[in-house]
């Protein structure tokens, strides 16, 4: 009783107590400089030359699968471009991504809004919707997304009524504008780019590699490190990056990968493969992102194998019920941002992600950064609630559940000011 009527005056959770305790080493986590014929890595140019290669290949092979490179007959056709977007704020750009170069081949739609306030070349913010670009705003310009749109009840996040048939309706605009706050991403002067996960690839188990990109590469699922939906995903993003390219508005340099939940898992992998992306933000992407499957908590690497078969190569599935005999963990897919700043962002009511393992991912990651004279994670114990830690590695945990929040945002947009802002 006591406890819990200091908790209630003082403003803190129970959970927010007992964080530090329970924020502790993982045993037997791998050393990310660990050679794996034996030996520490101890120069950036080792680490660049020998091990990093090993780690990409280890997570290509184990967890993600092995995607293809660059289609050879990709094409862009910019089919709108609006200087005068929401309210004069923004251009609005539309490009269809044609993967095979082909009309009635597998497009994916790509949205950009570019501040108008701000000379160009402007840093960008790319990242994956769930919903459709229509759904990021009621920008009635959008096109709507012709893939399969899921139709759940009682989803916390948007109201899906609007979906008719598993498609998108005019009623489906901006249903999920809350966590695009496009305002403060273009006040901050960044051009904020998105393409919807289902126009790459399939995230439901039933059509799993039968839609997007899979279809231009039927033979790549025959094998067991086969590229899943997350492999897919991060693999559009890069696509989406080489459109930015071409485009003389976005200063290619500066170009920061988001994602939140599975499409968060998809973000660090597309960084970690894809250096061209400065910086990463990932949102509470749990288990196969920013989480240790060695702490034993949130989700279970059988869960992630069965209840989404789809996401992950075959070859990951040898590793259910192994959590603690891993030759790898997710600290090490946050070591290969190295040494571009990384954001990991958790939720205090987050369980499935655990936001613990998370902070503890980042902490382990930050021996790499260190060895690029970088200071990694500026923290060695949780920080308080709804507080940001900044490094070369960011970190929060706020209070709430599951989801992209305007403080989530806020401390986003500061820790790229930091790194992408030039001085």
């Amino acid at each position: 009783m006591a406890i819990g009527r200091f908790l209630l005056m003082s403003g803190l959770s129970f959970f927010g107590l007992v964080g530090h305790v329970l924020a502790q080493p993982v045993p037997g986590l791998p050393d990310p400089l660990q050679r794996a014929s034996g030996g520490r890595v101890t120069t950036v140019a080792e680490w660049q030359q020998v091990r990093r290669p090993e780690l990409i290949e280890l997570f290509t092979s184990q967890v993600y699968g092995r995607s293809p490179g660059k289609p050879a007959a990709m094409t862009f056709r910019v089919f709108d471009t609006d200087k005068k977007a929401l309210g004069g704020k923004a251009t609005r750009r539309q490009v269809a991504i044609y993967i095979n170069g082909k009309t009635d081949g597998p497009r994916i739609d790509v949205l950009l809004y570019i501040p108008n306030h701000v000379r160009g070349p402007v840093p960008a913010i790319v990242g994956l919707n769930f919903w459709g670009n229509h759904s990021i705003n009621a920008d009635p310009g959008i096109r709507i997304a012709t893939s399969y749109l899921e139709k759940s009840r009682n989803n916390p996040y948007v109201n899906l009524d609007c979906v008719v048939d598993n498609r998108a309706t005019e009623a489906c605009r901006g249903i999920n504008a809350r966590q695009w706050p496009l305002d403060s991403i273009l006040g901050h002067g960044y051009a904020l780019v998105t393409a919807y996960r289902e126009d790459i690839a399939s995230d439901v188990p039933a059509t799993r590699f039968s839609t997007g990109v899979h279809t231009a590469y039927p033979d790549w699922q025959n094998r067991p490190d086969n590229f899943g939906t997350i492999a897919a995903w991060a693999w559009g993003l890069s696509r989406l990056m080489d459109y930015l390219q071409t485009d003389r508005a976005i200063d290619v340099k500066r170009v920061a990968v988001f994602g939140w939940s599975r499409l968060g898992k998809a973000a660090l992998w597309a960084g970690a493969t894809d250096e061209r992306f400065a910086a990463v933000l990932s949102n509470e992407s749990g288990a196969g992102g920013a989480t240790l499957f060695r702490r034993g908590q949130g989700e279970f690497i059988r869960r992630l194998c069965t209840v989404f078969p789809h996401w992950y190569s075959t070859s990951f599935r040898q590793y259910m019920d192994k959590e603690a005999q891993l030759p790898f963990d997710q600290h090490e897919v946050i070591a290969l941002l190295a040494p571009r700043p990384v954001y990991i962002a958790s939720a205090e009511q987050d369980k499935g992600a655990d936001p613990i393992g998370e902070f503890e991912s980042a902490k382990a990651a930050s021996a790499v950064y260190r060895l690029f004279g970088r200071e990694g994670l500026p923290a060695t114990t949780l920080p308080p609630l709804n507080s940001s830690v900044q490094g070369s590695i960011g970190y929060h945990m706020r209070t709430g559940e599951h989801d992209v929040t305007a403080l989530d945002w806020r401390y986003f947009l500061q820790f790229l000011d930091k790194h992408l802002v030039k001085k």
